[in-house]
């Protein structure tokens, strides 16, 4: 909640805070232009509270355990449960509870585990802002804002609270999130009307906006739930598209659903035309539905997602959203930028020339001027101009009169300083070159300067082209003279005189030919998408052994319609010269031809491409509105740490994927047998708390297929969900395993002359221990000899085996049922399990080469 207005200061006392001068607001608040102090702050923060949208400090224990209760399998059996009580059935009641509460718990145990190891790794990359306490600078988490916070706001950064603005340059801020409107509106200091809408208050930001360019400081006013964010999240909250995976499991959801349906309808009709009670009848046909779906999928995926995910963090990889980590094991299309990733991203001023190419001091003066004076967003190259500063050069005589920050549409960035005793001001332009020569018209040369004709304009070009097929990135500077004064504006970056060249060199990382050629032997290709000129690009990609004589130019693109560039895009190697709007436009084609597409981005203009993507990753020193739109964030910028992401991405989807076949096949095997075998007995095969406990005893050891190790082969190619094959692998092993049940209802009843109660017994104790020996031959395409389970696994399935076997001899078992099997019945089940073995393993061999052949070159699954 926010403060009291009895006995805090607050925004609501009196007209709309965008209304109000910024002088009286500050009053209204209680703060002042230098901050709050850390003993103010506090006090505010406990009134009122964190700075978060919704409820803080994740969800709690007893919340986590009663959503397990939602279930509609969970549903089924407290139905079940009831009924059972009603009609005098009172420990089959007790039993049927017993199992739902151990499910329950079981399942409570593995989610909640999970959410907490998800909540201490995003606590890692929780968002920070910089904010003055104290009258000093701190970094502090977003969620300790309070109203009347002073937070300084550059170009990247997302605005972390509702306030206004007290000092403004040149900025421009992203409402899109909002409004809608999708170009940034500027916004500056004042008043708006009280009655403005969102979009009219330019004097006031918001929070999940993002600073597009320049540089503000701002006062807070609203946070948390009272932010106009949260007044209308309902109608703005961004929902991110449904994954592949997750439509998969959704669809499988549906199959489950259908199946489910029929089994209940026709065994439990069938049962009243064969005049059995209709209390047993209903409670077998239930608990057949229930046994048949695998109940705790929902655990096993979180288990085995945070699994992958605390791997993928001491790999390197920050997971955001964890269904992305299935996202990341299908991709086989990935896009990025050069700098930093492809190369060293260190990057060196290598020299300062002036137009005609030669060394000049002058030139590499004004450019560590320009660097080392701006105050905008901090980039690679200024870095590297002010590194090169030395004992000698003596900036100290001169003065920052003005800025104009840089911005994607000017692609320039202007200084004006002045030097002492001087009576005119000295404009430093720095930018692309391109940008720098059409604000010119001059060109400096020895003793003065000549006009910017077709010719000097054409020797420009003709070196930045030379130098850039060379490696070097190029920018260009240029400079102008004017009468002192006190404000500069855009306009005034007119008649310019080109002063030279500062050549960039950054090396291709080491190592990188040898990663791009891993990442290509695991089905991904690599695609360039920078905004450096296209004889930089090239030459890059032939140092590292990327294609690169398909280029495509952002001036190329721009001509191109919706269905030219999809046509285009595939065979285009580097996309160069790339305006940012058009990384999205590159994504969304790539993805039209049914790629799964990562974009890698840490600029403020790529988070519409990551939000397009597939699978969005950014680097943990990205912008803000970068890390935010990320699906994963890289804490080292470097592919060898993606690339072993995507290894573990894999290993996640290939062990999901397991539990599922493994466990529908069974299932479905063991209930169609039974269902049968329920019209052909004179009694029920299994009484519904045996297969409750059946299913229950099964599972167990699936908890442990999140730490089971995936075989080599599995993680060569991207791997993407088919819900025909889960299909085909579910009937084909289930009908297998139906096979060898009727064997075992023959031996039972043919040879061994079992009762009931021993039949039961017998199936029982047989049916869990295929399917729990099953589980070590189907989870690997090799001889499940010559691949080795992880040892949790194996100790898990070994436990629940030797008790299945020892369960008709332990105290309670008449509970449910059992009763003791002679030795001549238990080698009898003991044969047939292992022929089952054997058959499964020769089918298994069968089946996966016809799935190699059916999958032909699309590799799935």
């Amino acid at each position: 909640m926010q403060p009291d207005l009895s006995s805090s200061p607050s925004a609501d006392a009196g007209p709309a805070y965008w209304a109000v001068p910024a002088d009286a607001l500050l009053a209204r608040l209680g703060t002042r232009k230098s901050g709050l102090s850390s003993g103010e702050a506090r006090a505010r923060l406990r009134d009122a509270g964190p700075n978060t949208i919704g409820p803080g400090g994740g969800t709690s224990a007893a919340a986590a355990f009663l959503r397990q209760f939602r279930s509609p399998l969970v549903l089924i059996l407290i139905f079940a449960a009831v009924v059972s009580g009603l009609v005098g059935e009172g420990s089959e009641a007790v039993i049927i509870a017993v199992i739902v509460l151990a499910s329950c718990a079981l399942s409570f145990t593995q989610e909640y585990g999970a959410s907490r190891a998800m909540q201490a790794l995003t606590a890692r990359i929780a968002p920070k802002a910089l904010v003055l306490r104290d009258g000093r600078e701190v970094s502090l988490s977003v969620d300790e804002i309070v109203p009347g916070d002073i937070v300084r706001l550059s170009a990247g950064n997302l605005i972390p609270a509702d306030g206004i603005l007290l000092e403004t340059r040149d900025v421009n801020v992203s409402e899109a999130a909002l409004t809608g409107e999708t170009f940034p509106v500027v916004k500056a200091t004042g008043v708006s009307a009280p009655d403005a809408q969102i979009g009219q208050r330019t004097n006031a930001v918001f929070t999940g906006t993002s600073v597009r360019s320049g540089t503000a400081t701002m006062a807070v006013a609203k946070t948390g739930v009272h932010t106009e964010f949260a007044a209308i999240a309902a109608a703005i909250a961004h929902v991110a598209p449904e994954t592949e995976f997750a439509r998969g499991i959704r669809r499988f959801g549906y199959l489950m659903t259908e199946i489910m349906l029929v089994i209940v309808i026709l065994v439990f009709f069938a049962n009243l035309l064969l005049h059995r009670p209709a209390v047993d009848s209903l409670l077998f046909s239930l608990a057949l539905a229930v046994g048949l779906t695998p109940e705790l999928l929902p655990a096993i995926i979180s288990v085995t997602l945070a699994r992958g995910a605390r791997a993928m963090a001491e790999s390197g990889v920050i997971v955001r959203r964890l269904d992305a980590i299935e996202n990341l094991g299908s991709m086989d299309l990935l896009c990025t930028d050069k700098t930093g990733t492809l190369t060293e991203g260190v990057i060196h001023l290598d020299a300062c020339l002036d137009a005609a190419g030669a060394a000049a001091p002058q030139v590499r003066l004004w450019a560590l001027l320009n660097a080392t004076l701006q105050a905008g967003m901090a980039n690679p190259l200024d870095e590297a101009i002010a590194a090169g500063k030395g004992e000698r050069d003596d900036l100290a005589g001169y003065a920052k009169v003005d800025e104009i920050p840089y911005d994607f549409i000017r692609k320039r960035l202007s200084v004006i300083v002045r030097r002492s005793n001087q009576p005119d001001d000295l404009m430093i332009c720095k930018g692309a070159v391109q940008a720098i020569v059409e604000a010119c018209s001059s060109v400096l040369v020895a003793g003065g300067s000549v006009p910017l004709d077709a010719a000097q304009a054409s020797a420009i070009d003709d070196r930045v082209r030379t130098w850039s097929g060379q490696g070097y990135r190029v920018l260009g500077l240029a400079v102008r003279r004017f009468p002192a004064r006190a404000a500069y504006r855009h306009e005034d970056e007119a008649d310019l005189a080109f002063a030279g060249f500062l050549l960039f060199l950054d090396p291709p990382k080491a190592g990188m030919a040898e990663t791009l050629k891993a990442l290509a032997g695991r089905g991904i290709k690599v695609k360039v998408i920078t905004g450096d000129n296209r004889y930089v690009a090239a030459h890059l990609a032939e140092t590292i052994g990327l294609p690169h004589r398909r280029i495509l130019t952002g001036a190329e693109l721009g001509k191109l319609t919706k269905e030219a560039l999809f046509g285009r895009v595939m065979r285009t190697d580097i996309f160069a010269e790339i305006d940012p709007n058009q990384k999205e436009r590159i994504i969304a084609a790539l993805r039209r031809h049914g790629r799964v597409v990562g974009y890698l981005g840490d600029g403020i203009n790529d988070a519409p491409a990551l939000h397009e993507a597939d699978v969005g990753i950014s680097v943990d020193g990205a912008v803000d509105v970068a890390r935010e739109a990320a699906d994963m964030i890289l804490l080292e910028r470097d592919l060898g740490v993606l690339l072993r992401g995507v290894d573990d991405g894999r290993r996640t989807f290939a062990n999901t994927m397991k539990y599922i076949s493994i466990t529908t096949s069974a299932n479905f095997g063991n209930m169609i047998s039974m269902a049968f075998a329920s019209l052909a007995l004179p009694f029920l095969p299994l009484l519904a708390p045996q297969i409750l406990l059946n299913n229950f005893l099964s599972d167990v050891p699936s908890l442990a297929i999140a730490t089971d190790s995936v075989d080599r082969d599995q993680v060569r190619a991207p791997r993407r969900w088919d819900i025909a094959y889960v299909r085909r692998f579910m009937v084909t092993f289930g009908l297998i395993s139906s096979v060898f049940d009727f064997i075992t209802f023959a031996f039972l009843l043919l040879v061994a002359g079992a009762v009931a109660e021993v039949f039961q017994t017998g199936w029982f104790v047989e049916s869990l221990i295929t399917e729990l020996a099953i589980v070590l031959v189907v989870r690997t395409r090799k001889p499940f000899w010559k691949s080795r389970p992880s040892a949790l696994l194996s100790w898990l399935t070994l436990a629940v085996g030797l008790f299945a076997v020892a369960i008709p001899y332990l105290p309670g078992a008449d509970w449910f049922g059992f009763v003791p099997l002679p030795l001549p019945v238990v080698a009898g089940l003991v044969a047939i399990t292992l022929a089952y073995l054997a058959a499964s393993e020769a089918a298994k061999h069968w089946f996966f080469a016809r799935e190699r052949r059916r999958a032909g070159n699309r590799r799935i699954v």
